[in-house]
């Protein structure tokens, strides 16, 4: 009764723990929703400011490039109107010509401040150059695989980023064709260095680069950005880049720029892992506006980054603060409900425990007389189960007892005949002495009498062993040697293994194993497994039994192995069952097993039953070693 009363009440309080966990979920998406909304709308305004300052960063980086390309953007054209550079072309083969042509250039080089120029006749061979006379003079090279020579036109500069195939320099290409007529005689390029540039944008305020139609980054005011890619190239693009070697060996692999938002118009949202030991002024890791270009008369983009950093943080502290605070007033909320909830639960309450204490007073009385009369049936079951036990344990002993008459039984005939020999030769000697002594041959009658000792010590041990094996256990375990135990059963079995003509092998690891165990009881365990395996090699040609004994850890694993046919799988499982047997009917009742495997479990150890590899059985059973209790 009063469990059902718990019962009555405590529904009352599941459905409230889950209103209340409910309406705080509730809470947590409301203000998770307010602080999202909070979040977007302060970082849409502070974007939108954001957005108009970095749109007027990228005109001023692009004007700063366009301005230091333009400068010289008009000397490819300049060398076309020089008369020397014409001279050469009509009489590419004339040493002076070549000469005159070569300190032109050189002269021009110095005084414009390029870092080559140089001229190329209509193969794309390099006929002219104002490094003529340096180790890395361009003279003879033949550079028709660079595009600023397969795609320049007259009228128009070609512009092409690459690194120096001759000396490993980057540089900026402008070229044009130079023709007379339809006919083109050649083509002018002016390298052009970009370093100034880039360091101007390492000074700046947010990083900056500009990427090719590949999208591999030539100019970069973070220096370990330089010829990375926004993107991965495809085979593609590598192709195109290795056809041109325009890079060179540089690996060209992403800087890691992820897209999180495109907002239109060139204008993204992106994220940059930073740069290690980078000791530029500006960051360069985390989420940035990415502010992107196209530049013209190349199909290169200009891209300014601007940190957005402090603005993300102020949207999310606005974002933490609305959602705070539309918690605070839900609480507020929350707290008044509940505070009028709880009071009609305390009236309630209040009621329903009077209720239960009245009837818990008479359910009281009920249940401890039950538990009273309980209580005695339970002693007497204890006593009941206390009596079974006892009868349970002697009528185990009484049967492991029996075992070893049966077993004295089955060793009659063997025994009779092992005392039948001394006995008959007792009668002989002693008649002999008879005569003897009647001749007077005293010596004659001394030697028949010294040959009766022996025969009769050995009757005595004979029947010393069947007294002690007969004899009822103690059950006490002690400390007794395995090979002493092993010597005495196969004495009491040697006239079985003689007419079988079974060869007993013993191999015990160190000679000898003290076992902790009754040693009456082993002896029977002995006696049935050994017996057992002679009878399996019955009418066998080669009858063996070896037992081999070595220690592991705390017990000693005993196997005994004979040569028979082995045990038929499908029984396996059961060999140590009651009354289950192999062998034929009328021929034993199937206990000793069952026996020997409880006498094993008692000394704590285990008995088991498998097949050897080839033929044969094998019983293995591990016995505790040492001065210890069997568990």
């Amino acid at each position: 009764m009063v469990a059902e009363e718990a019962d009555r009440i405590s529904p009352k309080r599941k459905p409230f723990r889950l209103a209340a966990a409910l309406p705080l979920a509730g809470a947590i998406t409301v203000a998770a929703v307010v602080a999202f909304v909070a979040y977007r709308v302060v970082f849409e305004v502070s974007l939108s400011a954001t957005r108009a300052s970095a749109g007027h960063r990228l005109d001023l980086y692009a004007a700063s490039f366009e301005r230091e390309v333009g400068k010289y953007a008009s000397y490819p054209y300049v060398m076309a109107l020089d008369g020397t550079i014409l001279a050469l072309l009509d009489n590419p083969n004339d040493s002076m010509q070549r000469y005159r042509a070569d300190s032109y250039l050189e002269a021009l080089n110095d005084r414009i401040g390029t870092l080559d120029v140089f001229l190329l006749d209509k193969s794309g061979r390099v006929i002219a150059s104002s490094n003529w006379n340096k180790w890395d003079s361009f003279v003879g090279r033949d550079l028709s695989y660079r595009p600023y020579y397969q795609n320049a036109g007259v009228g128009r500069v070609t512009r092409f980023y690459g690194i120096g195939t001759t000396n490993r320099q980057p540089g900026y290409f402008l070229a044009t064709a130079i023709a007379r007529g339809d006919d083109t005689l050649g083509f002018s390029v002016a390298k052009v260095s970009l370093e100034q540039l880039e360091r101007s944008w390492a000074s700046a305020e947010s990083p900056a680069i500009l990427s090719d139609e590949h999208g591999v980054v030539v100019l970069s005011s973070v220096p370990a950005w330089k010829y990375g890619t926004l993107v991965a190239l495809d085979d593609k693009a590598r192709r195109e880049i290795a056809e041109a070697q325009q890079y060179n060996d540089r690996s060209l692999a992403p800087i890691g720029l992820s897209t999180l938002r495109n907002l239109g118009g060139g204008t993204r949202i992106v994220r940059l892992p930073g740069v290690a030991g980078s000791d530029s002024g500006f960051s360069t890791q985390g989420l940035f506006l990415a502010e992107s270009r196209a530049m013209p008369e190349t199909p290169w983009t200009l891209t300014v980054f601007t940190d957005l950093s402090e603005m993300d943080d102020l949207a999310r502290l606005w974002a933490a603060l609305a959602g705070l605070g539309s918690l605070l007033c839900l609480g507020l909320l929350a707290v008044y409900r509940q505070r009028r909830r709880h009071l009609r639960e305390i009236l309630a309450a209040r009621a329903a425990l009077q209720q239960a204490h009245d009837h818990l007073e008479s359910e009281v009385a009920d249940r401890t007389a039950a538990l009273s009369a309980t209580n005695e049936r339970l002693l007497r079951e204890v006593e009941e189960r206390e009596r079974t036990e006892r009868t349970l344990r002697d009528a185990q002993s009484g049967l492991v007892q029996a075992s070893k008459l049966a077993s004295l039984g089955q060793l009659s005939a063997g025994i009779a005949h092992e005392l039948n020999q001394p006995l008959a030769a007792l009668v002989t000697l002693s008649g002999n002495a008879v005569k003897f002594l009647e001749r007077g041959e005293l010596g004659t009658v001394r030697g028949n009498l010294e040959r009766v000792r022996p025969l009769v010590e050995r009757m005595g041990h004979l029947t010393g062993e069947l007294k002690t094996f007969a004899r009822k256990s103690s059950g006490e375990p002690q400390l007794i040697g395995l090979r002493k135990l092993v010597d005495d059963v196969l004495f009491l079995l040697n006239h079985r293994l003689r007419r079988g003509g079974v060869a007993v092998t013993i191999d015990i690891d160190g000679g000898d194993i003290d076992l902790w165990c009754d040693a009456n009881r082993f002896e029977q365990v002995l006696l049935n497994l050994i017996g057992n395996a002679v009878d399996a090699m019955e009418g066998e040609e080669d009858q063996r039994i070896v037992l081999s004994a070595r220690r592991e850890g705390d017990f000693a694993r005993i196997d005994i192995r004979d040569s028979g046919p082995g045990l038929p799988p499908e029984r396996l499982a059961h060999m140590f069952e009651p009354f289950f047997t192999t062998k034929a009917p009328g021929v034993g009742l199937g206990l000793g097993l069952t026996i020997s495997a409880g006498i094993i479990r008692d000394f704590g150890g285990e008995l088991v039953a498998s097949n050897a590899e080839g033929r044969g059985a094998v019983f293995s059973m591990t016995v505790p070693v040492g001065a210890r209790e069997a568990t």
